[in-house]
């Protein structure tokens, strides 16, 4: 019998000028379209693993400020996902940050153009977030306690 054991993910939201920071990737041969995401690694809280990740694979350095959403999602495939969203503040561009294997490429989006590629989003939760996001759904991260 297999055991279950749900994937711990986050993502990151960064919106500038009415534009949100996005990822292109190639996952398994299909172009996508996702937030700046992945997943919680030893010996990091969740936020900090939103910078890392949306770093990793924006080359943009981001102030985490708040908690959007933490949701649950089953995929096609039954891998079931726990994905904390963050929304983040753009600090700086590092040119010569080499991007994680399979991103193509960070890309400024609106949200209708988000919309408009529905077809390549990597979950529904992509856009969903997006939405909680512009409606003003802020969590303050003091709602995080930490034991080592």
């Amino acid at each position: 019998m297999r055991s279950w054991l749900p994937r711990v993910t986050v993502a990151t939201i960064v919106e500038q000028d009415g534009r949100f920071l996005m990822v292109e990737e190639d996952v398994h041969g299909e172009l996508k379209l996702n937030q700046p995401a992945g997943h919680l690694e030893p010996n990091e809280t969740l936020p900090q693993a939103a910078a890392r990740e949306t770093l990793e694979e924006t080359a943009w350095q981001v102030q985490i400020n708040y908690l959007v959403e933490f949701s649950q999602w089953t995929s096609e495939s039954g891998n079931h996902y726990l994905r904390a969203c963050f929304a983040g503040t753009a600090l700086k561009l590092i040119p010569d940050q080499i991007l994680d294997d399979g991103i193509l490429r960070a890309v400024w989006l609106t949200r209708d153009e988000v919309a408009a590629r529905d077809e390549q989003l990597r979950s529904p939760l992509v856009l969903h977030h997006i939405d909680h996001y512009i409606k003003g759904k802020k969590t303050p991260l003091d709602i995080f306690s930490y034991y080592d």
